[in-house]
């Protein structure tokens, strides 16, 4: 059968051929001549829709060509005939501009531009090749085989799509009427949403052809411009915009914030980037459209109740966010936002100060004070009249009072300080930072322009409205511990005390995983504890949110030796200060440091002692010190017995009982298996110096009890765990104690990363029981 003088009239009521075959820029595409003398009608099973095969994009593939000239005489005819044919395979690409082979040789010595191919069909006559597509050019026919059915409806549908896509590129590249222009990219897009491709590019390229046509045409209306975004809508409920398009979304937030399409259009994409977007490092516009548009929402006549609407549908209904990369992506825009606040005064930036010298007062090096001894002293009325400024305090000695302490600054090298914190670390204020630094010099006057003004008010209310979810709190937490904020943010009072709220709510979570937050990454850099308290650059009050701070980590368990000498190292004065105002925590403190021993100088014990008894609460607790420390002293005095095992069922009060009725300083071994005490009872048992065993088989013993035990009982050799609740978190503690000989933590939720941990860190470990966990 002659390929050219067969009828194709078999196709014309075929609902894909009318969908192929849709007009651009309004015109209907004359059908070459010669074209309806093919044999070829499309396939009806591979192109109805309804059928639910769908392909992925060819970019390059193998397949047979063979290329058939038009018959211009009789021998050519012959030639021509399909028992003459000859095949030849070829690897093609399916560029943006045409077909290509990988070997240029043969019938693909050139390349076939899309604009020369008339059409694109398949072969469906008797006899015709099995798998085959014809794609018609000037003067002859590419016919194209597959090894299979699906293989060649793939090349179909690729080939048409790289059709349709070169010829919307180059009519939309020049328009003249927008209204013809509008209806075509509607018709572009119900291309890309009905076709059976499926591929990422399909949805993007209608995106990129708009994102092209808007950049290079600036002089549209703004009703031409939402009449666009209406009709890109479908494409972006699935797709994020590209950058240029980004562009022009921002562009229409900014000058048209009141416009529905804001809303109605631009809310699911918005949604859609904060569930989906994993890297805003990767596409910042993104971020941006996403940052435009919730100061769009923000300008609205309800403002912020619309804002938080918003921050309520991403959270959803339930109790915990079933969408893990929201918060982190609204955290990302929010830091962004602020930073372009304060961006005026980080680019004008020649000699700033550090964040140590905006909370110093903003001293320039030069004037900075020498390292200077200090002694504390007692509270007397004489020195009141003393007061000085701190510009005298470089010239000569001098006394800062306050109304209830006292700080004497001596210009001698030979003084011994109170309390010395290591050589050379500048990453904490000293006690003299905590109470000379006047709250007026500790921040800079920065004046926000009032649109910037209005964008940090936005997105730190949204930081605000993120630390009111439950489940959000401890991720926040984390992302804002290292303080990702410009030091500029930091010195400015306004800032600082709307982001207050943060914190406290940071500092109320009674969650580990959340207050430890507000302490410092890493030692040597800041941390919220030290911002907010007194004489940090972000204190506003009188150390209210410091002492919340102070009980929520004291109150956990941060009630360490390691905890309480970085108090006294960089915050003792403040809570002396507090502790005279009756803050029954800073009292707390003040005993503990005591007890623990964490203050070596006599005069700075002497102090506090002073302070103590300055109040009724001090006194007493005070008092009780004194007993507890008798107590101690008769429990540790030598004598009683070495070993000591309790009943079954004992609890944490009998422990204590019994531990109270005599002497216990020569006890080695103690055991308390299938007893009932728990980690409370470890405030007893590191009051005996003298203990090498210990057994806490199949009791309530938790982590806090553990690390108390790594503080105290470093000479501890032999320690039983099994099937105690302990998890890693705790056993980690076990690492400091270094005399450990025998550990048994059988049926414990012991790691094996924890396991190889404390192997590598206990030389002396030599028995090891880690059955039933995971380490075994």
């Amino acid at each position: 059968m002659d390929l050219t003088s067969s009828s194709g009239g078999g196709g014309g009521g075929d609902p894909r051929q009318i969908e192929e075959t849709k007009p651009l820029l309004g015109g209907d595409v004359p059908a070459p001549e010669g074209t309806a003398k093919m044999g070829a009608v499309p396939c009806r099973r591979a192109l109805l829709l309804c059928n639910g095969m769908r392909y992925k994009l060819l970019q390059e593939g193998d397949i047979q060509v063979c290329v058939i000239r038009h018959p211009r005489t009789f021998l050519s005819k012959i030639l021509t005939s399909k028992f003459l044919r000859r095949w030849e395979p070829h690897h093609l690409t399916l560029a943006d501009h045409s077909l290509a082979s990988a070997t240029p040789t043969g019938y693909m010595e050139n390349s076939v531009s899309y604009s020369a191919i008339e059409d694109v069909q398949l072969l469906s006559w008797e006899n015709a090749p099995k798998y085959c597509l014809q794609l018609t050019i000037p003067g002859g026919t590419v016919l194209l085989q597959a090894a299979n059915s699906y293989l060649r409806d793939q090349w179909f549908h690729s080939l048409q799509w790289k059709k349709k896509i070169y010829k919307y590129k180059k009519v939309l590249s020049n328009p003249s009427r927008w209204e013809v222009v509008l209806k075509e990219i509607r018709t572009l897009v119900d291309m890309a949403l009905t076709s059976p491709l499926q591929d990422d590019s399909i949805n993007q390229a209608p995106l990129e052809i708009v994102s092209k046509l808007l950049s290079e045409n600036t002089n549209l209306t703004t009703q031409e411009h939402e009449n666009i975004i209406v009709a890109i809508a479908p494409l972006l409920e699935n797709n994020h915009p590209p950058p240029d398009l980004c562009e022009f979304f921002c562009k229409h937030c900014r000058e048209r914030p009141r416009s529905m399409v804001v809303i109605e259009v631009f809310t699911p994409v918005v949604q859609r980037i904060l569930k989906h977007n994993m890297d805003f490092g990767k596409c910042p516009r993104l971020r941006l459209f996403t940052q435009e548009y919730i100061l769009a929402l923000n300008e609205l006549n309800a403002g912020m109740e619309v804002v938080k609407k918003f921050i309520q549908s991403m959270h959803g209904p339930t109790g915990h966010c079933p969408h893990p990369r929201v918060l982190p992506n609204l955290v990302a825009v929010c830091l962004a936002a602020i930073y372009s606040c304060y961006e005026e005064f980080i680019n004008s930036r020649d000699n700033s100060p550090s964040l140590k010298e905006i909370r110093n007062g903003c001293q320039q090096p030069c004037d900075r004070k020498p390292t200077l001894p200090l002694r504390l002293l007692h509270p007397s009325p004489d020195l009141v009249s003393q007061e000085a400024t701190l510009s005298e305090a470089r010239l000569k000695s001098v006394v800062v009072a306050s109304s209830e302490i006292h700080v004497e600054v001596e210009h001698t090298s030979t003084a011994k300080p109170a309390l010395t914190a290591s050589a050379g670390n500048d990453s904490e204020p000293n006690l003299i930072d905590c109470l000379m630094v006047s709250p007026a010099c500790s921040t800079m006057s920065i004046e926000l322009g009032p649109q910037a003004d209005r964008t940090l008010g936005c997105y730190v209310e949204i930081l605000k409205l993120l630390s009111d979810y439950d489940d959000w709190r401890p991720s926040l937490a984390s992302l804002l511990q290292p303080i990702p904020f410009p030091k500029e943010a930091l010195a400015h009072e306004k800032f600082t005390k709307e982001l207050k709220y943060v914190i406290q709510r940071f500092a109320e979570d009674p969650r580990q995983e959340v207050h430890s937050c507000l302490l410092s990454v890493r030692a040597g850099k800041d941390g919220w504890f030290q911002l907010y308290s007194p004489g940090g650059v972000a204190c506003d009050d009188d150390g209210e949110l410091f002492a919340s701070m102070v009980h929520i980590l004291m109150g956990s368990c941060y009630k360490t030796k390691k905890f309480l000498l970085s108090l006294a190292e960089n915050k003792l004065g403040p809570c002396m200060l507090l502790a005279l105002r009756g803050n029954q925590t800073m009292v707390e403190i003040l005993c503990l440091m005591l007890e623990y021993n964490i203050i070596d100088n006599n005069d700075t014990q002497l102090q506090i002692i002073s302070t103590l008894e300055s109040t009724g609460v001090g006194k007493r607790m005070y008092e009780q010190l004194c007993d507890r420390q008798r107590e101690l002293k008769e429990l540790q005095r030598k004598g009683g017995p070495t070993r000591l095992t309790l009943p079954s069922k004992s609890t944490d009060a009998d422990l204590a009982r019994l531990l109270s009725s005599g002497s216990f300083g020569n006890l080695e071994n103690l055991s308390l298996a299938f007893t009932n005490v728990t980690s409370a009872c470890a405030e007893h048992l590191i009051k005996l110096p003298s203990l090498k065993q210990l057994n806490l088989w199949s009791t309530q013993f938790g982590d806090a009890g553990l690390r108390l035990l790594s503080e105290h009982l470093t000479m501890l050799q032999v320690l039983n765990l099994c099937e105690t609740p302990v998890t890693d978190a705790g056993l980690l503690a076990l690492s400091s104690m270094k005399s450990l000989c025998s550990l048994n933590m059988n049926s414990t939720k012991l790691s094996a990363d924890t396991y190889e941990d404390l192997k590598a860190k206990l030389p002396n470990l030599k028995e090891v029981d880690v059955r039933y966990t995971e380490a075994w």
